[in-house]
């Protein structure tokens, strides 16, 4: 199934589930494309500026499946995986993923401490804990060239500064901080929070 269709499919089973699950808020169904979709996909702005062999992501706090999902779509060579401790979210973007046929996509319906596969060369975080907490639990299970990328509003300086010593603790550091904005009528800022191990 070519992209396009397998966004539009994805977007009809993703709402769905919403009418049942309430994934996302239902006045947030309309901004389905922008808030969600064109937000997880903010990660190409990641690729382009570093270019790799990535082969494997694990999405933290995966939720409803943003960023994961979208990003399975569009990078079928990524293997992507889920993760989020809320069951009735993981059943629903697993049905998801099969409906979608998504060879590339994987979930565990755990809690992110209790896992430790530690070889993933990309790590996503999108609207789910502070940075310190994140960078906590992702860096022991990045591999040594890999990147934690967080997906964050525009004001995130304190936030940053308040993770200084769980960045020192976990031996990483903040390498680049990739802005964008929404395609919305009103102003969305947004960042994408590069991560490297020292």
């Amino acid at each position: 199934m070519p992209k396009d269709k397998k966004f539009s499919k994805y977007k009809e089973l993703f709402l769905q589930k919403n009418h049942i699950l309430n994934l996302i808020s239902k006045n947030d169904e309309k901004y389905l494309d922008e808030k969600h979709i064109f937000d997880s996909l903010a990660i190409k702005k990641f690729f382009e500026k570093y270019s790799g062999q990535y082969r494997t992501l694990l999405d933290i706090g995966t939720g409803g499946g943003f960023p994961a999902l979208p990003i399975a779509i569009e990078y079928p060579e990524i293997f992507v995986t889920g993760i989020d401790s809320i069951a009735k979210k993981i059943n629903a973007i697993s049905d998801i993923a099969k409906d979608l046929n998504l060879k590339n996509f994987y979930v565990i319906c755990d809690r992110v401490e209790n896992i430790n596969d530690k070889n993933f060369d990309i790590i996503t975080s999108r609207a789910v804990a502070k940075i310190d907490l994140i960078v906590k639990y992702a860096m022991p299970l990045l591999n040594k060239d890999g990147y934690l990328v967080i997906y964050k509003a525009k004001n995130i300086q304190d936030e940053i500064k308040s993770a200084e010593l769980s960045l020192k603790k976990n031996k990483a550091k903040v390498v680049d901080i990739i802005e964008y904005k929404l395609p919305l009528e009103e102003i969305y800022e947004r960042n994408l929070v590069v991560i490297k191990h020292v």
